[in-house]
């Protein structure tokens, strides 16, 4: 096992923040694996590299010698997170939250070590409390307390109805750390309130109080809004190799630093000297290709992650075009953002201004600089938008 020095620079990598760190330094001093937990509701079925900046923490404490307690909040996800919402969020079915569970369990080990992951449910012993253990529960904490919680706060304070069982959510979460006696927990930075109630817990039951770590949320490909699906600036770990690499490269020059801070297994050292090779005047794109080589290899195979750098070298390296595309065809003038919007190659008229801005949009390898120009006839052009989205379109006006 490595120096607790050694260790702390570890575990303190990428991380927002540590409570309170001397109280971990103590605990890693005593030399025995230290439970560290996670918890993650099973609401969708598939997940994206934004998640997977929690997990990656977690097996560098597994490198480190802890063990892993991968807690699947299969009660709490039919509680419904209320963290960061201004509404009350549906909870899932119980049948919804089985299938995600599976799906979840799957695709972490792609990242863990399944030797030293204790996979727990937070059903096993949350569905068998009885109401007055329920209430109980309750009764550890305020109301007052729970308003402390900025989204509480703030959906009080503009009078949006919150459900009792709202509160219950920390509570529950907090209960967790008691029955599995965390040394350590991690969350996202938007989870602080949450992780801070099981020390709470803990010490309200005899315990000693767990430490808690809290992890950034990853940035999108767009690099400001955070990861997420519903905004589709994301990379699925399930992603097609080379979709996945596609969408590696394309990320800004700045985003990939901050990327290999939370995504790459890669040391302090290593990512450093690429830096430094960037600085004395390196293509950032070669650094970046290592990244994406990475993370295909971590999510598939390196067979397939050296496929996807082949692939995206015919394809983008040298400026080719695909010979196979969607193909288009509509009857009316319209502008180049709505045709881009009609061709699916952007999600929207508005994303469509955006690129065209940004220089991203092509038609026939040149740049088209004007997104409300008025596309009349035109005979089986191909339009580009960034490096991997074609179409063929013919315009019948």
């Amino acid at each position: 096992m490595k120096t607790v020095a050694e260790q702390l620079a570890v575990i303190q990598r990428g991380a927002e923040e540590i409570l309170v760190e001397k109280e971990l330094i103590a605990k890693l001093e005593k030399g025995t694996p230290l439970r560290v937990k996670a918890g993650f509701d099973p609401t969708a079925p598939d997940l994206h590299l934004g998640h997977t900046v929690l997990i990656n923490k977690l097996r560098q404490f597994q490198d480190l010698g802890h063990q892993v307690l991968f807690l699947i909040g299969d009660f709490t996800a039919m509680i419904g997170d209320p963290t960061g919402k201004s509404t009350t969020r549906p909870p899932l079915s119980r049948e919804d939250v089985l299938k995600n569970a599976e799906t979840y369990k799957t695709q972490v080990f792609k990242i863990l070590d399944p030797e030293k992951t204790q996979v727990v449910f937070n059903s096993e012993w949350m569905s068998k409390l009885t109401a007055a253990d329920m209430i109980q529960l309750a009764g550890t904490t305020t109301v007052a307390r729970m308003l402390e919680r900025n989204d509480f706060g703030d959906r009080y304070q503009s009078n949006t109805p919150i459900a009792i069982h709202e509160f219950l959510y920390p509570l529950v979460q907090g209960y967790d750390s008691v029955e599995l006696e965390a040394d350590i927990e991690l969350g996202g930075t938007d989870q602080k309130f949450n992780l801070l109630m099981g020390r709470t817990l803990q010490q309200h039951y005899g315990k000693p109080a767990q430490c808690t770590l809290t992890m950034p949320i990853l940035e999108g490909l767009d690099g400001v809004q955070k990861m997420s699906k519903s905004l589709g600036n994301y990379i699925g770990i399930q992603d097609a190799p080379n979709d996945m690499f596609g969408k590696v490269m394309s990320i800004s020059d700045e985003l990939m630093w901050r990327y290999y801070e939370l995504l790459s297994f890669e040391s302090l050292e290593t990512i450093a000297g690429y830096q430094t090779a960037v600085e004395a005047g390196e293509n950032p794109r070669n650094i970046k290709i290592k990244l994406a080589l990475e993370l295909i290899e971590r999510f598939h195979d390196k067979a397939s992650a050296e496929a996807a750098l082949k692939d995206f070298e015919t394809r983008f390296s040298k400026n080719a075009i695909p010979d196979e595309m969607p193909e288009f065809t509509f009857t009316e003038v319209m502008p180049l953002a709505n045709l881009l919007k009609a061709a699916e190659l952007v999600g929207s008229t508005s994303d469509g201004h955006r690129m065209v801005k940004q220089n991203a949009v092509k038609c026939n390898g040149e740049k088209v600089t004007d997104s409300r120009a008025l596309v009349e006839a035109c005979d089986a052009a191909v339009y580009q938008v960034g490096k991997r989205k074609f179409a063929r379109i013919t315009v019948q006006a």
